[in-house]
C-alpha cells in the first residue's frame, strides 16, 4: 500500500504542519481473539487551515471525530492513513477502531502457550508499527506525554511504561478455556516520549518483584516471564546487572535515570535481541535458560540488558530526529554496554567478545556492494528497515570507541553528559552530539565525521617488511587499501605487536608479545621506522590491541606461525585479532578455505573465551557450506566433524567448550559412525562425562539424525510429546522443515511461501533454518527457479519482518559452485524488477554478492 510506506519528506512537512500534546489511548483486550478495541484521544496544535494525516493499520475503523466533527471512516481512511482537513491552532481526535493482534512480533503480538493455552500479548513498535495499536502520527520527533488505559482479565499482569492502578470491573471473559474476571488498569500520564517506545505487555506472566537503587531513590525493578519459564529465570542476576549499570550510567551520564520503573520482561517469539521500551523493557525469551547455554548466550545477555538501559537516556529521553540517526542511537547503546560490561560485571574480556562477535559482524556488512556510510539517507521506512545491520550497530560502536580514544574517554562522557542536559526530552541530530565533544575535547570533529560517519566501505592494513641476512627488520610499512567503489583514506592510530614462540621446560610452546609500538597511519603508506633495527618476530600483528576499525593481514611468515601456534597466545585479544585476521583474509580468497579450518581446529580446544570459540565455530560451518570446494567439501565436512567429536571427547568433563563442540558436531555430522554418536549419546547409550542431555540439547541431537536421514517424522513426534513446549514446537519445526526427502522439503517450502495462513514469526524462522540444513544440497535445486518467481510477492503481501526473513533465509546461496545458473538467474530478476523498491533489490543484491564471494573462495581453495 502506497500511504504505508511514509516518506522522510512527508515526515518533515508533517512536523512543519503539528506539534503533538498528548495521547489517551483506551484499549480493550476482551473482545476477540483476532482484534482488539482501541480508542484513541490525541490533542495536538496545528497552522490553522492546513491538511495532514494521521497513521492507523486496522481491519475496521468505527468512528473519526475531529474536533467535534465526524469523518466518514470510509473516506477519511486511506493507506493505512486518516486524512485530517482544516485544522485548528488547537485540536482533538478521536478515532474508534479494531485492531488486529499480530503473530509477526510486530504491533500487538498475541501468542498462546501450547502448555496451557494461557495468552501473552506485548507491543513491539519500533520502525512503525505503533500504528497497529492505535491512531498516531508515526515519526519519531512528534513527542507526546501518554496516558494509558487498559480492559484485560483479571488474573493477568498489564505493564505499559508508568506504573499503574487496578480496577476489578463486573462481567467476565472466556480465556484459556474458562471464565475469568475483567479488571482495567489505568496508567499514569507519561514524560514525553517518541511513539515508538510505548508499551503494552499484558498476560499471565510469572513476577519476581525487585528494586534498584538510583540516585534519585529506590525505584521498582521487576522481572517477568511466561509462567512455564519461571524455574529458570534467574533474576537476581539479570537485576545485579542492571543494578551495576544504572550506578554506571547514572554517574558518567551525570544524570537521573529519567523514568519512574524499570520492568524488565521476557517475552516469546520476539524478533530481536530486545527493545527499549520506556521503562518496560522487552527481551527475547531465549535468555531464560531452560537448558545450559554457552557462556556466550550469558555473557550476551548481560551487554544487552545493559544496552537497553543505556538507550533509556540515549534514545527516549533523547531522540533522534529522523531515522538517519538510527546509527547513533543503537551504535552509541552498543559501546556504552560494552565500557559497561567491562567495567562492572564479571565480564571483563568483553572487548574480545566484541572483536570476534560484533567487528565481524560489522566487516561483513561492510563489504556488500549494498554498504552504506553509518549515517545512512534514509529516505523512507523502507529504508530503515534494511538498516538494522552490522554498520548501524557494530561499526558504528567500533568507531564510537575509536573517537573515545582520540578525544579521550573522561571528556567523551563528558561531553555525553552535556548533551544530556541540554536535550533531553527533545529530538537532535548528529551534530547536536558533536558540538558538545568538541567542546570538551578541544578537538574539531568536522574532519573526522566526513570519513568516518558520510563515507562507506572498509580499508585494508597490509605490513610490508624486509629483513636482512641476520632476520633484523630492515624496513616496515602499513599499507592501507580501500575498495574501489569507497576509496577513502582514513586515519588510524594502532598498534603493532611482535610475537615469538617460548618454550618452557615442559616443552609447551606459548606466543609472547616481543616488541610493541603504537603509531597513527595515514594515507597509503606509512613507514614505522620504529621497528626497523629490531630483530623480526615470529609473528607481527597489525593493529595489536584492537584500536582500530579496519581488517588487517597477516604476511606469510606470521600467518604460518599463527596455523602452528594460534593456541599458543596468552592474550586472548590478541588470538582474537589473529584469528579475524584469518578469517578476513579467507572470506577474500587469500588464504585457501581448508588452511583457515586446520587453522580452526588447532584453536578451538584451546580457547578460553566462550564468544570466540562461537564464532570458530560459526566460522567453520560457513566455510564448510560455501568456501571449500565442491570436490573436497565431503571430505573436510566428514575429517572437521570427526576433529570436534574427538575434541569434545577430551574436552573437561561439563565445560563450556565440551557442551558448544558436542552442538556443532550434531550440526555437521555426515557419516555412519557419527550418526552413530549421535544416536548413542540420544538414546542414553554413550556418554560423555558432565554431558547433559537436557531438553535443547536432545533437539540437537535429533536434527542431526534428522539431517543425515537416521530419524523421521514419528521421532520428531516422540520427542515433541516429552517436549510439549513452545521452545519444543520451534525446535520441531526445524526438525520437520529439516527432513531430507522431496516429501519433506516440498511440505516445508509450502509451509513458508504458499500457505494460506502464515505462520507465526518464530516458527518461520526455525523453519526457514530447517529448509537449509542439510548434507545434499541438491535437494535445493528445484526451489531456485520457485524463490525467484516469489519474492516480489513475498515482499508485497507480507509484512516486513517476515518478508525480509524469508528472502534472506531461503536465498540459494548453498547452490554456489553447484549450479552454474544461479547468478544469471540472480541478474534476470534484478534486470526485470528495476522498478522493486531499493530494499527489496538489496536483499537480492546482497544474496548475488554471497554467491559471488563464494565461487571465488572455492577456486582459491582448489588451487590449495
Amino acid at each position: 500500500m502506497p500511504g504505508t510506506n511514509l516518506t522522510r519528506a512527508e515526515a518533515q512537512a508533517r512536523a512543519a504542519i503539528v506539534s503533538t500534546e498528548t495521547y489517551a489511548v483506551e484499549l480493550d483486550l476482551t473482545t476477540s481473539e483476532e482484534t482488539f478495541r482501541s480508542t484513541t484521544t490525541v490533542r495536538f496544535a496545528a497552522t490553522a487551515g492546513a491538511s495532514t494525516f494521521i497513521d492507523l493499520i486496522a481491519p475496521t475503523v468505527h468512528s473519526i471525530v475531529l474536533n467535534g466533527e465526524s469523518l466518514d471512516p470510509a473516506t477519511a481512511y486511506v493507506d493505512s492513513r486518516i486524512a485530517l482537513d482544516n485544522l485548528q491552532d488547537s485540536n482533538e481526535l478521536t478515532v474508534v477502531a479494531d485492531c488486529a493482534y499480530m503473530n509477526t512480533g510486530e504491533g500487538l503480538h498475541r501468542f498462546v502457550d501450547p502448555e496451557d493455552s494461557e495468552v501473552y500479548l506485548y507491543s513491539q513498535f519500533e520502525v512503525a508499527d505503533t500504528r497497529r495499536v492505535y491512531a498516531v502520527f508515526e515519526q519519531p520527533d512528534l513527542k507526546a506525554a501518554f496516558t494509558f488505559t487498559v480492559t484485560a482479565p483479571e488474573h493477568w499482569h498489564v505493564l505499559s511504561n508508568n506504573p499503574g492502578t487496578k480496577t476489578t470491573l463486573e462481567g467476565t471473559v472466556s480465556n484459556a478455556g474458562r471464565n475469568r474476571g475483567v479488571a482495567r488498569w489505568d496508567f499514569s500520564e507519561t514524560t514525553r516520549l517518541p511513539c515508538y517506545v510505548t508499551a503494552i505487555v499484558a498476560g499471565p506472566y510469572h513476577r519476581v518483584e525487585g528494586t534498584v537503587e538510583s540516585r534519585k531513590g529506590t525505584l521498582g525493578a521487576d522481572v517477568y516471564c511466561r509462567k512455564a519459564l519461571a524455574p529458570f529465570l534467574d533474576s537476581d542476576v539479570i537485576l545485579a546487572d542492571t543494578q551495576a549499570g544504572f550506578s554506571f550510567y547514572e554517574e558518567k551520564f551525570q544524570m537521573d535515570y529519567p523514568f519512574e520503573k524499570y520492568d524488565q520482561i521476557f517475552v516469546p517469539e520476539f524478533n530481536a535481541g530486545a527493545m527499549e521500551n520506556a521503562g518496560c523493557v522487552t527481551f527475547l525469551e531465549d535468555y531464560v535458560f531452560r537448558s545450559k547455554p554457552p557462556q556466550a548466550r550469558v555473557e550476551r545477555r548481560t551487554v544487552t540488558v545493559l544496552h537497553e538501559l543505556a538507550h533509556m537516556w540515549f534514545g527516549d529521553l533523547v531522540t533522534m530526529k529522523w531515522w538517519n540517526d538510527l546509527w547513533l542511537n543503537e551504535s552509541f547503546a552498543e559501546y556504552a554496554s560494552t565500557v559497561a560490561t567491562v567495567e562492572t560485571t564479571k565480564w571483563k574480556n568483553n572487548w574480545v567478545t566484541f572483536n570476534s562477535l560484533e567487528k565481524t559482524w560489522a566487516a561483513r556488512q561492510d563489504q556488500l556492494p549494498s554498504t552504506h556510510p553509518i549515517m545512512a539517507d534514509i529516505t523512507d521506512l523502507e529504508d530503515v528497515e534494511v538498516n538494522f545491520d552490522g554498520i548501524t550497530y557494530a561499526k558504528g560502536a567500533s568507531v564510537l570507541k575509536q573517537l573515545a580514544a582520540w578525544v579521550g574517554q573522561d571528556e567523551f562522557f563528558a561531553g555525553v553528559a552535556e548533551y544530556f542536559r541540554k536535550h533531553h526530552h527533545s529530538n537532535t541530530t548528529l551534530r547536536d552530539l558533536l558540538v558538545e565533544l568538541e567542546a570538551t575535547s578541544g578537538r574539531d570533529l568536522t574532519a573526522w565525521s566526513e570519513v568516518w560517519l558520510e563515507k562507506a566501505g572498509i580499508t585494508t592494513l597490509r605490513p610490508q617488511i624486509e629483513v636482512d641476512a641476520h632476520d633484523d627488520i630492515a624496513a616496515f610499512a602499513v599499507l592501507q587499501e580501500v575498495p574501489e567503489q569507497w576509496p577513502t583514506q582514513r586515519p588510524h592510530r594502532l598498534g603493532i605487536g611482535g610475537y615469538d614462540v617460548v618454550v618452557d621446560n615442559h616443552g609447551n610452546a606459548s606466543l609472547e608479545r616481543s616488541l610493541y609500538v603504537e603509531i597513527d597511519v595515514r594515507g597509503e603508506r606509512t613507514e614505522v621506522p620504529e621497528l626497523v633495527g629490531k630483530h623480526r618476530p615470529a609473528l607481527i600483528l597489525v593493529n595489536d590491541q584492537d584500536l582500530a576499525y579496519a581488517k588487517v593481514r597477516l604476511d606469510e611468515q606470521s600467518l604460518a606461525t599463527a596455523v602452528e601456534h594460534v593456541s599458543g597466545f596468552t592474550d586472548p585479544l590478541a588470538r582474537s585479532m589473529v584469528l579475524t585476521a584469518a578469517w578476513d583474509m579467507t572470506r577474500d580468497g587469500e588464504m585457501p578455505a581448508r588452511q583457515f579450518i586446520d587453522l580452526a581446529l588447532n584453536s578451538i580446544a584451546h580457547e578460553t573465551e566462550s564468544t570466540t570459540v562461537m564464532v570458530l565455530l560459526r566460522q567453520l560451518s560457513t566455510t564448510l557450506a560455501l568456501y571449500v570446494h565442491p570436490d573436497h567439501a565431503a571430505a573436510a565436512c566428514e575429517h572437521v566433524a570427526e576433529t570436534l567429536w574427538r575434541l569434545a571427547i577430551e574436552s573437561d568433563a561439563g565445560s563450556d567448550t565440551q557442551l558448544q563442540l558436542v552442538k556443532a558436531f550434531a550440526s555437521l555430522a555426515c557419516t555412519e559412525v557419527q550418526m552413530g554418536s549421535l544416536e548413542g549419546l540420544l538414546d542414553n547409550k554413550l556418554h560423555l562425562d558432565g554431558l547433559e542431555i537436557d531438553a535443547d540439547l536432545a533437539w540437537d541431537l535429533l536434527i542431526g539424525l534428522v539431517v543425515g536421514g537416521k530419524a523421521d517424522e514419528i521421532a520428531i513426534e516422540l520427542q515433541l510429546t516429552r517436549d510439549a513446549t513452545a521452545s519444543g514446537q520451534r525446535r520441531a519445526a526445524h526438525a520437520r522443515a529439516a527432513l531430507p526427502t522431496e516429501a519433506g522439503k516440498r511440505a516445508a517450502w509450502d509451509a513458508l511461501i504458499n500457505a494460506e495462513k502464515d505462520m507465526p514469526n518464530a516458527l518461520q524462522f526455525e523453519a526457514t533454518a530447517g529448509f537449509n540444513h542439510v548434507n545434499d544440497v541438491t535437494i535445493l535445486e528445484p526451489y531456485v527457479d520457485e524463490y525467484f518467481a516469489s519474492i516480489r510477492r513475498i515482499y508485497t503481501e507480507k509484512t516486513n519482518e517476515m518478508a525480509t526473513g524469508l528472502i534472506e533465509g531461503l536465498y540459494p546461496l548453498q547452490l554456489a559452485g553447484r549450479m552454474d545458473s544461479l547468478q544469471d538467474k540472480a541478474d534476470a530478476w534484478l534486470e526485470a524488477n528495476a522498478d522493486a523498491h531499493a530494499a527489496l533489490r538489496r536483499l537480492v543484491i546482497e544474496g548475488r554478492d554471497g554467491v559471488r564471494r563464494a565461487l571465488e573462495n572455492q577456486a582459491r581453495d582448489a588451487q590449495g
